[in-house]
């Protein structure tokens, strides 16, 4: 069946009050229940990992590193291209 992109989007049939709006934003929308485990890319095996906390450790920009402005990554200064404060990868 061909699609006319150019005809309007709405018809009157298609309106929907503001009460029937407000009643569907109303009911909660679960994502977890519409995926399922292949959906997420990582197979947990089973662990129970909601209730674990992740910690980072955020080592402050040395010495003998500077910020990409191209990228925004902090890299060692052997990175850094001709140009100033950009990275190698970012000068090609």
């Amino acid at each position: 069946m061909a699609t006319d992109y150019d005809a309007p989007r709405k018809n009157d049939d298609d309106t929907t009050s503001l009460e029937e709006i407000k009643d569907s934003a109303q009911t909660p929308v679960h994502a977890s229940s519409d995926m399922d485990e292949a959906d997420l890319g990582v197979n947990l095996l089973g662990a129970d990992v909601e209730h674990e906390e992740l910690d980072v450790v955020v080592v402050p920009k040395q010495e003998d590193e500077f910020t990409c402005m191209e990228c925004f990554i902090v890299k060692h200064r052997t990175q850094m291209s001709s140009k100033k404060n950009i990275c190698t990868e970012c000068a090609m």
